[in-house]
């Protein structure tokens, strides 16, 4: 879930702050250490131990080191005792090697100095600023130079993104003009915050505005009442310059048991543990408070003073390095130390010689990044009144987890600008790094008809981010017209192959949507649904019918239209008469006639079947009916006689056949073709064969024995005729 910024900042900060102490490879841990006038020639073990050493269990940071990303040093003497302090670091076990020290600049007395990490920071410029100069024995003037650092965090760029760290060693206690001598240090420092030029060169050194102040170093000071730390953090009527106290403890810290939890001078001195000198002072935009401008952030409470009764703070992540409360005015506890153990308590001691000085850091998160996982969304295009679309916009936090971790990034906080004509989520917003983002629902309201098209701006508290922008697009149309369906023109077809039904082709495909497309065409004779698409091919049968074609939109309009489509019966085509023939027949009875069957069988109707069959002999009817045979007794003679077949659609055609009927004749008297006539011999030779003997002599041929040629084979009539004809008399037929 999303909720206000205070509230995300101060959960995040509580979870932060069970392991405020550890090992720093997410948050960025900014420490201020005197070093105790370091030459370079000695401490190298110490220092990699306090810096890398491990806390050993069962103590409370068990497995952890200080391991810190910069560090404001004091008492360098020289930039070769700068370079041997880098590379002590870079050849500490656990260290990740990438240290680099800021230009070295040799002023008064011992100088400041700063070391930092490369892998995480860039020091802009590569650039050491000498904001104050120092001088001996000039009161007002500081006894040192005080410096100034700007370092960008890598994958920043926004002024806003950048620290500036003070390294500051201030006059210490005693004499008439130390307070004095300190508020001029502290004023000049303050000054140079606000952008003013503190150490008049033909270079403005003002800190550039923008920047996030930090101020780390050996202030020397016993009481926040002094008028040096007064002038750092009260409320003045520039208060961009001002400093807070982190862990908002003021009073009097020099020999007050009460303060023992942050005392930082004297670990190994006779006097022990009671001052307050070493301190790490945040500009107001490092506070993490509600209201505060946003970036850079103390992980802290900084409204809260320090815990009285523990080291461990749960508050806070500021710590006075191996100070475990139980060393007021003693040497710091070594055997038993609570905080980080004996072999670094001892290492912190080893590096404060002659009544020297302990680390003391500050965690702080570095901005958050912001992108929106779209530039442009389109809600599409919705109908007037309908259901409003939604689009989602995730808005995500995308602090380098890898280099800082979760905990090292600040929380992303934004809002929602007016978009019109869409709606955006209201009040503020949040995303914490190291998820997914935030994901948000955009809708587009349906009233107005219309295009629609805004800038949706995202503000955010990100410096390299402050605005996102996002083009919103849609339309809301009009309420949707229905289609407009087209079956196409009426059809008339013919059934071509007279199987009583036609293939149709039907076309739809003139139908059209104004504001649309069309998702469906269905075709229906009646009920029935016969095709569903634009156009296709369906089976009808001879007659009329009538198709509907329905037509459906991308929004479910329908509209219909109708095709009237008619199949007419196939054009008839007409029958062929066969009338057989020639029929030939003889008159077997020589009574002038002869019954003979005409056939009509052969006729033939392609399309249809042949109803009637008449026969004609002239204008005489034969037959008339349907049957394709008539029997006619036809006289004798040649006759031509006519054929007229009617088909099922009434057509006709007609041929025409010869019959002949053959009067009775009897063969030639000389039967077995010897040439020689009314030769007795042809007597014996007609009687043989009709026997079914020999023809006689056997030599010759006889004739058939149907001697009367009425179509009898062996009938007694040819004997009869034979006989008579053999008597020269006539030819007759059977019975005659």
């Amino acid at each position: 879930m999303s909720m206000g910024k205070t509230g995300v900042r101060g959960l995040v900060a509580v979870a932060a702050l069970i392991a405020v102490a550890g090992i720093a490879p997410a948050q960025t841990r900014v420490v201020a250490w005197n070093i105790s006038n370091y030459g370079g020639t000695d401490r190298a073990a110490d220092i990699r131990n306090v810096v890398y050493g491990v806390i050993p269990a069962p103590l409370a940071l068990q497995g952890t080191s200080m391991s810190p990303d910069i560090i404001a040093l004091q008492e360098i003497q020289s930039a070769a005792a700068l370079a041997t302090f880098v590379n002590v670091l870079n050849t500490a076990p656990g260290s990740p090697g990438d240290w680099a020290g800021a230009p070295y600049v040799n002023g008064n007395d011992t100088d400041n100095a700063l070391v930092y990490r490369t892998g995480r920071y860039t020091l802009v410029g590569n650039r050491t600023w000498t904001i104050s100069v120092g001088a001996s024995a000039s009161p007002p003037i500081p006894p040192r130079n005080t410096y100034r650092y700007d370092l960008m965090p890598v994958g920043y760029s926004a002024p806003t993104s950048m620290i500036s760290v003070f390294s500051s060693h201030m006059k210490a206690q005693g004499g008439t003009d130390d307070d004095l001598q300190r508020l001029t240090e502290a004023t000049r420092v303050r000054d140079n915050i606000e952008g003013i030029d503190t150490n008049p060169t033909p270079e403005n050194d003002g800190m550039p505005v923008g920047s996030n102040p930090i101020l780390a170093g050996d202030f020397n000071g016993q009481s926040s009442s002094e008028s040096f730390y007064v002038e750092l953090t009260s409320n003045q009527a520039n208060n961009i310059g001002r400093l807070f106290d982190p862990i908002n403890t003021p009073g009097t810290w020099n020999n007050s048991m009460a303060f023992r939890f942050v005392h930082t001078q004297d670990p190994s001195g006779a006097g022990g543990m009671d001052d307050r000198h070493d301190q790490v002072l945040i500009g107001s935009s490092l506070k993490d408070a509600a209201g505060t401008p946003a970036g850079w952030h103390y992980i802290g409470s900084p409204t809260l003073a320090y815990s009285t009764s523990t080291w461990n703070d749960p508050n806070h992540s500021y710590r006075a390095w191996g100070n475990d409360g139980t060393s007021f005015n003693l040497t710091m506890t070594t055997a038993g130390n609570s905080m980080v153990g004996a072999t670094i308590a001892q290492a912190v001691i080893n590096c404060a010689p002659g009544g020297g000085h302990i680390p003391v850091f500050a965690d702080f998160r570095v901005p958050a990044t912001a992108t929106t996982s779209a530039a442009t969304i389109n809600f599409g295009s919705v109908r007037v009144g309908s259901l409003a679309p939604t689009r989602n916009l995730t808005i995500t936090n995308t602090g380098n987890v890898a280099l800082w971790g979760a905990n090292g990034i600040d929380t992303l906080n934004y809002s929602f600008g007016a978009a019109a004509g869409f709606t955006v989520p209201a009040g503020p917003q949040s995303d914490a790094a190291g998820g997914t983002g935030f994901t948000h629902t955009l809708s587009m309201p349906t009233a107005v008809i219309g295009p629609k098209n805004a800038t949706l701006i995202i503000t955010t508290d990100s410096p390299e981010q402050p605005t996102l922008s996002v083009t919103l697009t849609g339309t809301v149309l009009p309420p949707n017209a229905a289609p407009t369906a087209n079956a196409g023109p009426d059809q008339g077809l013919t059934d071509g192959d007279n199987s009583g039904t036609e293939v149709v082709t039907l076309n739809g495909s003139l139908s059209s949507d104004s504001d649309g497309t069309i998702a469906s065409y269905v075709w229906r004779n009646g009920g029935t649904i016969v095709l569903s698409s634009a156009t296709g091919n369906v089976v009808l049968p001879v007659g009329v019918t009538t198709l509907t074609l329905t037509v459906t939109d991308n929004e479910g309009a329908t509209g219909q239209d109708s095709v009237q489509i008619t199949i007419n019966p196939p054009s008839n085509n007409p029958p062929s008469a066969v009338a057989g023939g020639p029929y030939i027949a003889t008159d077997s009875d020589d009574n002038g006639f002869q019954s003979v069957t005409l056939d009509a069988s052969g006729s033939s109707d392609g399309d249809g079947t042949i109803t009637n069959y008449e026969w004609k002999d002239g204008p005489t009817v034969l037959c008339s009916g349907p049957s394709p045979t008539c029997v006619w007794n036809a006289p004798v003679g040649t006759h031509t006689v006519t054929l007229i077949v009617t088909d099922d659609d009434l057509a006709t055609a007609s041929t025409t056949a010869s019959v002949t009927i053959n009067p009775i004749t009897c063969d030639t008297i000389d039967f077995n073709n010897d040439a020689s006539l009314f030769d007795p011999q042809d007597i014996d030779a007609f009687l043989s064969v009709f026997a079914e003997g020999p023809c006689v002599p056997e030599t010759a041929t006889c004739n058939d024995i149907d001697f009367n040629n009425d179509g009898a084979l062996f009938d007694p009539c040819d004997i009869d005729s034979f006989l008579a004809v053999f008597a020269e008399g006539p030819c007759r037929p059977c019975g005659q």
